[in-house]
């Protein structure tokens, strides 16, 4: 709370500043604070305001503010900015990070800023915006040093202060030979401790571990947390050296996928945004839910072909929605652990098998507690043990059958390179209550000698 009253004070002072059109106190007051802060108080501004602080702060200073804010809600700040003055912007970000911009803009204006910028941030930008989106190449960064084998210490301090300023990180340096293959990888500690003629192919560490240009980003995010990297190199095919991946690059890659799963695992085409109208938000649902409705038809339908076995016996669908409920909610359940396990690489063949099992064994076991409760309630409840036995018996397939598709659904479309992910929770709902409902009035039709009364 105290730091909120704090940061709301600030927030008013500069408001009174910029009013006042106190440039220097402006500058001064809001260059102290930090990155983030700086970009909350951006967000919240109207275009008026923000035109004004464009005016007063260059486009070094701009550009880190827009490297704190949401790549989602960043292109409307430079439409409203003056051409020449948003392509200078552009030149003052990190490589990576006006690429991921430039990706959400319109080709049109890609290409106007490209023009508008300066030859050589240009061309660095050009060089990653090839990449196919969602790679190793789209993420990486070119601003890292590289340092050749047969340098000294001394040579490589020297280029490190040159350099540094500049780079994403000085924390590795990797190390190439004459033909710009990667081929050893240094901390700034060895380097630091190391006698100033030492050469660097006798300090680097020969142990390198480097991703595919064309790698899959959310494999390069499991394995940056597999290995506790605080960057990766990426390569060709022949292991040219192209760039690096760092940390706060995968922390937005993890967000992205965690995102791109949530809107497959609730059923919609992506994430509802607080700014999005109404028919927006209808257009990201309805794709999934028309497919829904489609098979919901199909649950109908199959009702509709045992009308003969509900007019015999009517008490049979008070039960209906208690046993569709049960097999879509222990299906959801077992859902959520197998996508889970696949998206942080949890099975390998013999887990998958594991997986398998235990969910078989885990929805028999469930199945029956269930099955046995439910049997007592309804024989205290309708008097009729014969119903008790069918409701339980069936409660008790639908959850073995409806956790294992739960488990399966994920599995098969993994295993066709699909993302486990679609299999969301309304689809693989949907798909067990027609399981339920074949079980249920199934076993009903055929035992309902002992129903009628």
């Amino acid at each position: 709370m105290e730091n909120t009253d704090k940061n709301e004070q600030q927030w008013n002072m500069l408001h009174g500043l910029l009013e006042k059109e106190d440039i220097f106190s402006f500058r001064t007051e809001f260059i102290d604070m930090h990155p983030y802060d700086q970009a909350q108080f951006f967000l919240g501004q109207k275009e008026d305001i923000r035109l004004l602080i464009y005016s007063y702060l260059s486009p070094e200073e701009i550009a880190e503010i827009m490297e704190n804010i949401e790549i989602e809600d960043i292109e409307p700040f430079f439409t409203e900015m003056d051409p020449r003055y948003a392509a200078m912007v552009f030149s003052e970000m990190a490589t990576d990070d006006a690429v991921d911009i430039l990706n959400e803009l319109s080709k049109d204006k890609v290409a106007s800023f490209l023009t508008i910028m300066d030859n050589d941030a240009s061309d660095e930008i050009k060089q990653l915006l090839h990449y196919e989106e969602k790679t190793a190449g789209s993420i990486m960064t070119t601003e890292f040093i590289a340092i050749f084998k047969t340098q000294s210490v001394r040579d490589t301090m020297v280029q490190l202060k040159k350099e540094g300023p500049e780079a994403e990180t000085i924390y590795y340096l990797y190390v190439v030979d004459e033909d710009k293959r990667l081929v050893g990888v240094l901390s700034l500690r060895d380097l630091i401790i190391s006698e100033e003629d030492t050469l660097i192919e006798d300090i680097m560490s020969g142990k390198i571990v480097s991703v595919s240009v064309a790698k899959d980003q959310e494999d390069v995010a499991q394995m940056m947390r597999d290995y506790d990297f605080l960057a990766v190199p990426v390569v060709d095919f022949q292991d040219h050296l192209l760039g690096i991946i760092t940390v706060d690059d995968i922390l937005d890659v993890m967000e992205e996928e965690a995102s791109d799963d949530y809107s497959k695992f609730a059923a919609i085409s992506d994430v509802d945004r607080p700014d999005d109208n109404a028919f927006l938000s209808a257009k990201k649902r309805l794709p999934w839910l028309i497919i829904l409705l489609f098979l919901g038809m199909l649950t109908a339908s199959l009702i509709g072909r045992f009308e003969d076995t509900l007019d015999v016996v009517p008490v049979l669908a008070i039960f209906i929605p208690l046993i569709a409920g049960m097999a879509g909610n222990t299906g959801t359940q077992a859902l959520a652990v197998a996508v889970r396990g696949l998206a942080i690489g949890d099975y390998g063949k013999q887990g998958k098998v594991k997986l398998i099992i235990r969910e078989a064994a885990t929805g028999l076991i469930t199945g029956t507690v269930c099955g046995i409760a439910i049997t007592l309630v309804i024989y205290l409840w309708q008097g009729d043990i014969f119903l008790g036995l069918l409701v339980g018996i069936s409660i008790m397939a639908t959850l073995v059958v409806a956790t294992l598709a739960g488990s399966l659904v994920p599995l098969i479309m993994d295993r066709f390179n699909i993302d486990p992910a679609v299999a969301s929770g309304p689809f693989i709902t949907t798909i067990n209550d027609i399981i339920s409902i074949l079980i249920y009035f199934g076993m009903a039709t055929a035992f309902m000698g002992f129903l009628i009364k």
